[in-house]
């Protein structure tokens, strides 16, 4: 952020005005950190929240579809969408009904996407090998490692892999907005003419 004068005149007053709030982006930074710590340091009782948060969004979700497919009244979508609703709802009220069994669904489906996604981004990679290809290729090939090591360790690691991704995302998260509060402090007093 020290070469403030390549940003367009819009871009230089907003990040002159975010300067002064600087203190706030670190805070919230150090928040997330410690909440990410607290997620990891307790990754079952997250992941259980986790995934009664997300059951009890499904039913909210349910609900709003199936009313809005009888508020927009006879359509060709209706059935549609109603069917939706009810499937939203129902899967909901079983993720918060059997929490443990949800977790084992969810860490299984994590695992699916982390060997799928790696794999796409192996084949993308040796296939259209662009400028640094092989950090995509590592980035699949950890991401397959980290899916088989899932699957291999389930449903016994079930119970704390949600929590756990969480909490790492918290603290990556947290790290960012610590490490932008300290790049706004650096700026400048006054935005560049």
């Amino acid at each position: 952020m020290s070469n403030e004068t390549n940003f367009p005149p819009e871009i230089r007053h907003e990040l002159h005005d975010l300067r002064k709030e600087w203190c706030w982006f670190l805070f919230l930074g150090i928040g997330l950190i410690v909440l990410g710590l607290v997620a990891l340091g307790s990754a079952f009782i997250t992941s259980l929240a986790v995934i009664v948060f997300f059951g009890l969004l499904m039913v909210l979700g349910g609900a709003a579809q199936i009313a809005s497919a009888f508020w927009a009244g006879r359509w060709s979508g209706m059935a549609l969408h109603l069917l939706l609703g009810i499937f939203y709802a129902v899967v909901g009220m079983l993720m918060i009904d059997a929490p443990i069994d949800s977790l084992k669904a969810v860490t299984l489906l994590i695992a699916a996407f982390l060997i799928v996604g790696g794999l796409f981004r192996i084949v993308a990679a040796l296939t259209i090998r662009f400028p640094a290809w092989g950090w995509q290729m590592l980035s699949g090939v950890i991401s397959v490692l980290l899916g088989l090591m899932i699957n291999k360790g389930w449903p016994d690691n079930s119970f704390f892999i949600v929590g756990m991704f969480l909490g790492i995302e918290l603290i990556f998260s947290g790290w960012y907005w610590v490490m932008l509060s300290i790049g706004i402090r650096t700026l400048p007093d006054s935005p560049a003419a």
